[in-house]
């Protein structure tokens, strides 16, 4: 009786330990996380990691050592970059290339890697969120053999992502039902399996809001909070369950105003713009770089012109409002385009002087109440991005120069007289009738 037991009990714990799609064990998260909680959308600090970039080795435990850092920083969300194996056929290395959507690429680590960043985050109470990639998929992605769940040409070929130039990826049919439950059926496992916190979702205006409704329908129930962000601009996110999606044309009208084609109160239209078109509750990502910006273009070290032109822009894209993201690698100033299709680690000693810009900039923006949902007026010009956020007895008034040349600012006939507080450095400032302003210099007062 007693071996019949034994070996009833052996059955059990064999049959209660999964596999993922690589043959690792699964072990479910583990570790005291009751303290943690899903920050609400609209105390979001988020960061962008870049696994082959953030450290030299390039991987998820480069990112769990460098948890501490990222907290001093002021951020409570990490979003990964795609952390699945990456397709061969047609390679150009990008992590947006998915051969698996249920396994880690080996590049990166191992699913116990992730599943203790995921356990030693939230200890720090810092959420994880997944890059997911839903419009596409690699060549050789093991779903290729279901050829219906992939878009097809006038003669039956699989084709990929039409109107773009992505050769090593085939683009999926959002007509077939089968694919669309495998899809969130992988959603789900990275939520059960590594307790990760929500998705950014990459594409996302390619993808049909239907699916968007489905999946998110699906995916809420297995988790209590989520973060969802979109990328991609379409009001119907939001509809779908979206918290976020991206600030796109204010990051266009920032970049419009620091090269002097745009005067610096376009800012706040387009704001307010972003704002009265979404519903409320809802918000726009705002940044001054992401992946995609650094790697392509140039980052905000070129863009804005130089340091002090980079933290400027950072501080209108922060303070004006949305949901603030920071890319590992900006907070040091990097001035060289920061690859993604290959490693190429940051260089973490770089601009300490504007790494404490940073954290000082972001800690503020933490405990600001009138900034992340006070009120605003404004009373920019051309050159001079200047407003007020107020929220009951709180109120914090921005004096930016948005240009790369010393200016005279009049002060408001409002504003006259009035008396502040430094907010980053404590001083004592009254406001009388003209403030002279450096280039790119600010001002962050608050009463």
């Amino acid at each position: 009786m007693k071996r019949l037991l034994l070996l009833l009990l052996t059955i059990l714990l064999l049959s209660s330990c999964k596999k993922d799609d690589n043959n690792n064990q699964v072990n479910p998260p583990g570790g005291d996380t009751t303290s943690f909680s899903v920050p609400k959308t609209e105390d979001i600090v988020m960061y962008e990691v870049n696994l082959r970039a953030l450290s030299t080795t390039g991987d998820i435990p480069g990112v769990t050592d460098r948890l501490d850092e990222i907290k001093k920083l002021g951020v409570n969300v990490i979003w990964l970059m795609p952390i699945h194996p990456i397709g061969e056929i047609n390679s150009v290395n990008s992590p947006y290339s998915v051969q698996n959507y249920k396994a880690v690429n080996p590049e990166f680590g191992t699913l116990s890697d992730l599943q203790t960043l995921v356990k030693e985050a939230h200890k720090k109470n810092i959420a994880i969120i997944l890059d997911w990639v839903a419009n596409h998929t690699a060549w050789d992605n093991p779903w290729i053999s279901n050829k219906d769940w992939y878009t097809q040409d006038g003669n039956g070929n699989i084709i990929s992502p039409p109107g773009t130039n992505w050769a090593d990826v085939a683009d999926l049919n959002y007509s077939s039902q089968e694919m669309r439950l495998a899809m969130i059926d992988a959603m789900k496992y990275w939520i059960t399996t590594a307790d990760i916190d929500g998705f950014r979702c990459d594409a996302a205006d390619m993808i049909p809001f239907d699916f968007w409704s489905q999946a998110i329908d699906s995916i809420s129930g297995v988790k209590d909070s989520l973060i969802l962000l979109a990328e991609g601009s379409r009001s119907d996110h939001f509809t779908a369950g979206f918290q976020m999606n991206y600030s796109w044309s204010f990051y266009d009208k920032l970049k419009a105003v620091w090269s002097g084609t745009q005067p610096a109160a376009s800012l706040v239209l387009v704001h307010n713009q972003e704002y009265n078109a979404i519903p409320a509750g809802k918000h726009k990502l705002r940044f001054t770089t992401n992946h995609d910006e650094s790697a392509w273009d140039a980052t905000p070290m070129v863009i804005f012109n130089g340091e002090a032109g980079a933290l400027a822009a950072s501080v209108a894209a922060i303070y004006l409002g949305g949901v603030p993201l920071i890319y590992g690698s900006q907070e040091v100033g990097v001035e060289e385009n920061v690859p993604f299709f290959s490693s190429d680690p940051i260089n973490w000693s770089l601009h300490p002087e504007m790494l404490q810009s940073y954290k000082d900039i972001i800690s503020f923006y933490n405990s600001s109440e009138a900034l992340k949902k006070g009120s605003l007026k404004s009373y920019s010009t051309t050159s001079v991005l200047a407003f007020k956020k107020t929220s009951g007895s709180s109120e914090v008034l921005v004096i930016l120069n948005s240009t790369d040349e010393a200016v005279n600012y009049d002060i408001p006939a409002e504003l006259e007289n009035t008396m502040w507080k430094g907010a980053l450095d404590g001083t004592d400032v009254t406001l009388t009738d003209i403030i002279d302003l450096k280039a790119y210099e600010y001002m962050i007062l608050k009463k």
